[in-house]
């Protein structure tokens, strides 16, 4: 089965203690790069490769997006489950806009009023088999596959087969860099591209293992692994505390799927109490 849907369910067992994810005791080393925004889906991506026993190197990216709280989730995240280092790469994705995320484009809000959605979940799913289907403004133009580039560079660096990313096809908003054929396309691309797999040295993965789980599936994975999930932030459009907090909005399309994903879950979110 190729590497996107291989992962839909991960390999092996962890065991918690007071919150924290100790990897599983096997014989030699394996090194992985994980993408890591600092949101729920890369965090639970990470916390996954942690449990199947990978040293994990976390990649973030500051691309000059409308706000840089989720870095700092990153950077707790990557500290609380103890990531073997966390880089963080600069460039200018607002030089090129083309995003809500990277211009002065208004970010979609929802109206939100009591007992009028079911679910923040199925609210705004999106057909992810039909290329035709609207893409929200939120879509940053081929950003997994700048991010899954700088990746594959520092996983040939670090001689890593293993590549995380928290894609996911269900609860999205329809990105189409999301989708389960980009990612064995850009696996099969990897495997052209590097001097490392060309010399037959490493044959490199593409590891999604949200990829056909619903948000609340993954929350519960999650804290199932002793994610903090008061660690990560969603928001597209947080606003800002007079003490100089950022706050989430509560309406954009992130702020709305997680909120639905901790209700289907049953969980509180421990980020509004944070």
């Amino acid at each position: 089965m190729r590497a996107a849907r291989r992962q839909a369910e991960p390999q092996g067992r962890s065991t918690c203690k007071r919150g924290h994810i100790f990897r599983l005791m096997k014989h030699g080393k394996k090194t992985a790069v994980v993408l890591l925004s600092g949101g729920i889906d890369s965090s639970t991506a990470l916390a996954i490769a942690m449990s199947e026993g990978f040293d994990c190197y976390a990649l973030s990216f500051d691309y000059s997006q409308r706000h840089k709280v989720e870095l700092e989730s990153a950077k707790r995240v990557a500290e609380h489950l103890g990531a073997k280092k966390h880089l963080v790469i600069s460039f200018n994705l607002r030089e090129i806009g083309g995003s809500a995320l990277t211009s002065e484009i208004d970010v979609p809000k929802h109206e939100l009023k009591t007992g009028s959605q079911k679910s923040g979940t199925t609210h705004i799913r999106t057909n992810h088999s039909n290329p035709r289907t609207r893409i929200p403004v939120t879509y940053v133009p081929a950003r997994n596959t700048i991010f899954l580039s700088f990746g594959l560079g520092w996983a040939e660096v670090l001689n890593a087969p293993d590549i995380f990313i928290g894609a996911n096809v269900v609860d999205y908003s329809g990105y189409p860099d999301c989708r389960p054929e980009y990612l064995r396309a850009y696996e099969k691309m990897a495997n052209l591209a590097t001097k490392i797999s060309v010399e037959g040295k490493i044959k490199f993965r593409i590891n999604a293992p949200l990829l056909h789980m619903t948000k609340n599936e993954i929350i519960k994975k999650g804290t199932e692994l002793g994610l903090d999930y008061s660690l990560t932030w969603s928001c597209y459009d947080p606003g800002v505390t007079d003490s100089g907090k950022a706050v989430p909005c509560g309406r954009c399309d992130s702020c709305v799927i997680r909120a639905g994903g901790f209700r289907d879950a049953g969980i509180t979110d421990p980020l509004l109490n944070r």
